[in-house]
């Protein structure tokens, strides 16, 4: 049949949202229900011509096979939700790549929704993902209490929490060592002769900035100094909020000599007030960023591995299905300090 045919047989009609059946298929071909199946399942018992006829008729209707109703029979849908903080985040990107990967393997399709960091809508994402039938969810959260999952749970979805722990529900989570990458990077700083060493974090509420700031807190006071109230600042990272922190810890008689950043949005902004002024401040950001090792000087940063935490939690996830995980676990990933510049220049006073 040529292919201008072909075309307008697939327009005739009002078919939007009326996608072509089986029946449609038969139809058309001049065969019975059966002998489509068994076309379309790569089944036996089907002579040639009559193959070909069915071949030709799912060419002209454009028919897709229903995969959701033949997986739906196995118990399976074949798919799991992936519920992000922000979509556009880069710390994501690799996440959320590695856990297509895991899914891609297991013959899986991974779906992805962003919460914007909002408790209402996290669990109105991970509720609409359970009513469409994944198999399992992993869900960087944004919520500190998770009991409406319990239902959801009890009933077979396999859950992994990534990046922060859930709250109030016994589940698998799968960490960074915030508190140790953050005392790591802070001690850093006072190696190099640091003593006034300011913080800018996220809002407190969230567990990855919590657990940051207990890291900077533990290395100062390993180091006998006293932390200054007004050398922590946590809130949003936004560019203005993080920026009016940043200027107020650098001025006065006796302003910060070094900043530890709290997270990637946080570490570019500050990068940006420090290039306005002419006093070196030292700076040491948590979370890698692109383009940081070509600044001047290279920004010195404690990295996570975002595709090791997409993976392990996917990995983990796939395990949950197919039977062989019964106890929840607490998996901690390590960070790395890497070093570039920024975070080894010394005291300017």
């Amino acid at each position: 049949m040529p292919e201008t045919t072909r075309r307008a047989d697939r327009l005739t009609g009002n078919r939007y949202g009326n996608r072509p059946t089986m029946k449609d298929v038969a139809a058309r071909a001049g065969v019975g229900l059966k002998t489509v199946s068994r076309v379309v399942n790569g089944e036996p018992g089907v002579t040639p011509d009559t193959e070909r006829r069915v071949r030709e008729a799912i060419d002209a209707l454009g028919f897709r096979r229903n995969d959701s109703a033949r997986v739906l029979r196995k118990g399976r849908t074949a798919s799991i939700g992936l519920i992000l903080e922000d979509l556009a985040d880069p710390f994501y990107g690799p996440l959320s790549r590695a856990v297509e990967e895991v899914a891609r393997a297991h013959g899986a399709l991974l779906i992805n929704g962003s919460s914007a960091e909002d408790p209402e809508r996290e669990q109105e994402l991970a509720l609409a993902l359970c009513a469409r039938r994944v198999d399992g969810l992993v869900v960087i959260p944004a919520g500190d209490d998770h009991r409406y999952l319990e239902p959801e749970m009890r009933a077979g979805v396999a859950t992994v929490f990534v990046d922060r722990p859930a709250g109030r529900i016994d589940a698998d989570v799968v960490l960074s060592d915030n508190y140790g990458g953050a005392r790591d990077g802070v001690a850093h700083l006072i190696a190099h002769g640091h003593r006034r060493i300011g913080f800018i974090g996220d809002m407190p509420r969230i567990h990855t900035a919590a657990e940051r700031l207990r890291g900077y807190r533990a290395a100062m006071e390993d180091a006998g100094i006293t932390v200054a109230e007004r050398w922590m600042s946590l809130g949003a990272t936004d560019p203005e909020r993080v920026r009016r922190a940043a200027e107020e810890m650098l001025a006065g008689p006796d302003p910060v000599t070094a900043v530890f950043a709290g997270n990637n949005r946080v570490t570019v902004t500050v990068v940006r007030v420090l290039a306005e002024r002419s006093r070196r401040v030292a700076l040491v950001g948590f979370d890698d960023f692109e383009l940081a090792d070509l600044l001047q000087p290279g920004v010195t940063v404690v990295a996570q591995d975002s595709a090791a935490l997409g993976r392990t939690a996917a990995e983990r996830l796939f395990r949950q299905l197919d039977g062989t995980l019964i106890a929840p676990e607490r998996i901690e990933l390590p960070t790395r300090l890497i070093t570039r510049g920024s975070g080894e220049l010394p005291p300017a006073d």
